[in-house]
């Protein structure tokens, strides 16, 4: 398993912020061990401007960032996933593609910063708040030893990350 590179799938309902920025951090943090793609069920054809905020602060390229669905994932020349990561409630109730590969799945229960009422300072903050969530818990996954060829436990570690919980906004 030595120098493998992990893909990720990471979805959202709409694709347009927390899946985004999840993909944005590990691809960053990964360090090449990991490559990370978003997809969303419905997505909303645009990516948040307060999550490209976000992003720009790691100096991401943003250009190449869009909304897009997980149907692009089920096609037989989309990369085989390793790891699929819903990073909200209603996509984690919605019934998933079958996804190539059988990758482990797993749900981190993170609040829509979107979704965030008042002005955008209000709404900045609590983007920010997410994306220090999603930078804790994408540390966690690119710090997973994930040298065991053993199914059960890789995905015990891989479960062990949702641990954590930032409550409410």
């Amino acid at each position: 398993m030595a120098g493998k590179i992990y893909n990720v799938l990471v979805l959202c309902t709409g694709n347009s912020a927390r899946s985004v920025m999840t993909e944005v951090l590990i691809n960053t943090m990964g360090r090449g061990r990991f490559s990370a793609y978003s997809a969303g069920s419905k997505p909303t054809g645009s990516v948040h401007p307060f999550a490209l905020e976000q992003v720009q602060q790691l100096g991401y390229p943003i250009a190449t960032l869009r909304s897009k669905s997980w149907n692009e994932f089920t096609q037989a020349e989309a990369p085989l996933m390793d790891f699929v990561i819903t990073v909200c409630n209603n996509a984690a109730g919605e019934v998933c593609p079958v996804w190539p590969g059988h990758p482990l799945t797993t749900h981190w229960d993170i609040d829509d910063p979107a979704a965030i009422q008042g002005d955008d300072a209000q709404k900045r903050r609590g983007f920010a708040r997410v994306f220090y969530f999603l930078k804790r818990r994408v540390q966690q996954l690119v710090d997973l030893p994930l040298k065991t060829p053993d199914p059960l436990a890789m995905k015990r570690e891989f479960d062990s990350i949702t641990s954590d919980n930032i409550g409410e906004f």
